[in-house]
């Protein structure tokens, strides 16, 4: 469980600082990246993932709940070396992914303070924190986000059966092709840490302008996630 804990809280955290750090400084003003565009998001996330999961290498660098449930939907044994795949396990795989993307959150707040009290356009600063559809349809949004994160489950798994040296950068170039690919209507959360986490530090932070969270659109970017995940592990399993 202390292993869990701290590898999977410190390497989520890494992976929404960074994370969140390249869309805010492509969304807010007056920074070096404003107006990078999508692409730059798309590297910036990928290289955040790089990053966390070799943070979290001892815990088997889940990072990710979707990626912890669909371990657990393919029948894995283990989620790493020595850890077990219990219920004691996954809620602590849950926990941990999460307080790591909240703390992740504040991090990246810290580091463009002066530039969040700068904003004034309260989706931009929001955009930096958690995503958003481009089109709103809680329904459609929520297949995007399945179909993503089925995508990224089921690669990751089958990572696993053949045989290379790229470790974390193949995982890394599966999510910047996601996110090129069909992250387009939802700003591809593929991760309910990722989406929640940050969403909580934007919701209780003293920011300006920040209107509100979105809690009604909250639930698409953690369920869509989860559904996708559990599908990638099952389908695997066939491979």
């Amino acid at each position: 469980m202390a292993t869990i804990f701290l590898y999977e809280i410190a390497g989520t955290a890494m992976l929404t600082l960074l994370g969140g750090g390249v869309v805010a400084n492509v969304v807010l003003g007056k920074t070096k990246g404003n107006g990078g565009g999508w692409l730059l998001i798309n590297f910036g996330w990928g290289l955040a993932v790089f990053a966390g999961v070799f943070i979290a290498y001892k815990s088997g660098g889940h990072i990710n709940p979707a990626v912890t449930i669909g371990m657990l939907a393919s029948g894995a044994a283990e989620y790493a070396d020595g850890i077990p795949v219990t219920v004691g396990t996954t809620l602590s795989y849950l926990i941990a992914t999460t307080i790591g993307g909240f703390l992740g959150g504040i991090g990246a707040w810290l580091a463009y303070r002066q530039h969040y009290d700068a904003e004034e356009d309260p989706a931009a600063i929001l955009g930096s924190f958690s995503t958003g559809p481009e089109i709103r349809s809680r329904g459609w949004n929520l297949v995007t986000e399945i179909i993503a994160t089925f995508v990224l489950v089921l690669v990751i798994q089958l990572f696993d059966n053949t045989p290379h040296e790229m470790g974390p950068l193949a995982v890394a170039l599966l999510v910047v092709s996601i996110g090129a690919s069909l992250g387009g209507p939802t700003g591809y959360a593929i991760n309910p840490a990722r989406d929640l986490g940050p969403r909580l530090a934007h919701a209780i932070l003293p920011i300006k302008n920040k209107g509100t969270s979105d809690w009604g659109y909250a639930w698409v970017p953690v369920l869509g996630p989860f559904i996708g995940g559990a599908l990638g592990g099952v389908t695997s399993i066939a491979f």
